[in-house]
C-alpha cells in the first residue's frame, strides 16, 4: 500500500502547466489508494511558468501590468507577490521568446525585463526573486539596465540601449543613475545553467542558434559580449564573465551580477527549497515527477536532476511525454519511466495531453 506520494512535476512544454499534470497525476493516485496521502508540488526551474508555480503553492499574488517585448512592441505581463512580500519575476513574461512574433536574435533586448524591476520597486517591494530561463536575446542585460537608468554611451557620446548586434558600440558604462532603490534590494536570480559568458560554452555559441542566430550571427553575439565584458572591467574594476550563470538568459546572468549585485543560485534547488520539498519527504513512500521530454538535459539543471539530488532514499517515478534515454542509463539512475505517448503518437499525446498523461498515471499507479 501507498501511504504518502509526492507530486512534483515540471510543465509539459506546448501541453500541459506544472499544476494541472500535478492535478491529473494525483486524481489517479487517489483513485487506486483512496487512503493515500498526496502532497502536490508543481515545479518549475526558473524558466516560464515559475511565477505561477511558485505563487500556486505559496499563495500571494499577480500583478498585472505592461512593458515592451524583446522587440520593443507594448505588451501584457505579470509578477507574483509572495505573502512574505517577495517579487518574484520571470524573464520569460516580458523578454521571453515566446513574447516576439518572430525571432529576432540580433535587436532583442531585456528593457522590458527591467520595467517589471521597476513596477516591483513601485509597489514598495524590496526582495526579489528573479527566474531567468526563457529569454529570447543576447544582450547582456543591458537592455534590463538601461530601464533602470544605467547609461550606455557609443563614441559620439550618445546614449542608446543595446542589443546583440550593438553590444560592441558601447565605448562607455555610466552607472551613476541607476535607479537608488536597486541598492536597498536584494536580487537572488535562478538559473538552469551555468554557462560563461562568452567563449566556446558561453551563451552565444551554446544558445545562440535557439534564438534564431546564424552561425556569422553567433560570432558576432560572441564578440560584443566579450567586448560588454572588458567595458565592465574599466567601469567597476570587476570581471564577471566567467562566474558560473554568467551566460544564462543569453547573458542577462551577468546583467544581474554586475547592475544588480545579485547573487545567482540554481533554479531548481532554490525552488524546491522555496517550497519546503524537503519537509515534504518526511514520511513518504515515493516521489512521482514528470517532464515533456525526458533526455540528458533533465539531469542538468532541471526538475529532475533537483530532486534526485533532494530525495534521500525515496523512489523516483517520472512520467514522461517521451523519453529519450537508454534504458541502461535510466537503471543506473535507479528510475522508473513510463511515457505518456507510448501507445500512441507524440503528435496524438500533444492533440489531447490529459488524456494520454492520465493512460500513463493510471498505468504507473497499477505496476506500482
Amino acid at each position: 500500500m501507498l501511504h504518502k506520494v509526492i507530486v512534483a512535476p515540471d510543465s509539459f512544454k506546448g501541453s500541459l502547466t506544472a499544476a494541472q499534470a500535478a492535478d491529473i497525476i494525483a486524481e489517479e493516485i487517489v483513485a487506486a489508494y483512496p487512503s493515500c496521502e498526496v502532497v502536490k508540488i508543481p515545479l518549475a526551474d526558473g524558466g516560464e511558468g515559475s511565477v505561477e508555480t511558485i505563487i500556486s503553492v505559496l499563495g500571494g499574488d499577480i500583478v498585472q501590468t505592461s512593458v515592451l517585448s524583446p522587440h520593443e512592441r507594448e505588451i501584457a505581463a505579470h509578477y507574483g507577490i509572495t505573502p512574505e512580500g517577495t517579487a518574484i519575476l520571470e524573464v520569460a513574461q516580458s523578454s521571453g521568446i515566446t513574447r516576439q512574433s518572430k525571432l529576432n536574435p540580433m535587436i532583442s533586448n531585456t528593457y522590458g525585463f527591467g520595467q517589471l524591476i521597476l513596477h516591483a520597486l513601485d509597489q514598495g517591494l524590496r526582495d526579489f526573486l528573479l527566474c531567468i530561463g526563457g529569454s529570447a536575446s543576447t544582450d547582456g542585460g543591458c537592455g534590463m539596465a538601461a530601464a533602470l537608468g544605467v547609461r550606455f554611451i557609443d563614441e559620439n557620446g550618445i546614449d542608446f540601449v543595446p542589443s546583440g548586434e550593438s553590444l560592441e558600440r558601447i565605448t562607455q558604462i555610466d552607472m551613476t543613475g541607476i535607479d537608488r532603490r536597486i541598492a536597498e534590494s536584494t536580487f537572488t536570480v535562478l538559473s538552469d545553467v551555468t554557462n560563461p559568458l562568452f567563449g566556446s560554452e558561453g551563451a552565444a555559441l551554446v544558445f545562440g542558434p535557439q534564438k534564431g542566430a546564424s552561425p556569422q550571427q553567433v560570432l558576432q553575439l560572441d564578440s560584443g559580449l566579450h567586448h560588454l565584458s572588458e567595458v565592465v572591467i574599466k567601469a567597476i574594476g570587476q570581471d564577471y564573465s566567467q562566474d558560473l550563470g554568467a551566460g544564462a538568459a543569453g547573458g542577462l546572468g551577468f546583467g544581474c551580477l554586475v547592475f544588480l549585485n545579485a547573487r545567482l543560485e540554481s533554479g531548481i534547488d532554490s525552488i524546491l527549497d522555496l517550497l519546503n520539498f524537503h519537509e515534504h519527504l518526511v514520511d513518504a513512500d515515493l516521489i512521482i515527477t514528470g517532464e515533456g521530454k525526458l533526455d540528458e538535459q533533465s539531469f542538468s539543471g532541471k526538475a529532475l536532476s533537483g530532486i534526485m539530488r533532494s530525495a534521500q532514499g525515496v523512489p523516483i517515478v517520472v512520467i514522461c511525454g517521451v523519453c529519450d534515454m537508454e534504458q541502461e542509463t535510466l537503471d543506473d539512475y535507479n528510475l522508473v519511466v513510463f511515457e505518456a505517448s507510448e501507445n500512441s503518437s507524440i503528435a496524438q499525446s500533444f492533440a489531447d495531453p490529459e488524456q494520454s498523461l492520465r493512460q500513463a498515471a493510471q498505468k504507473a499507479v497499477v505496476l506500482i
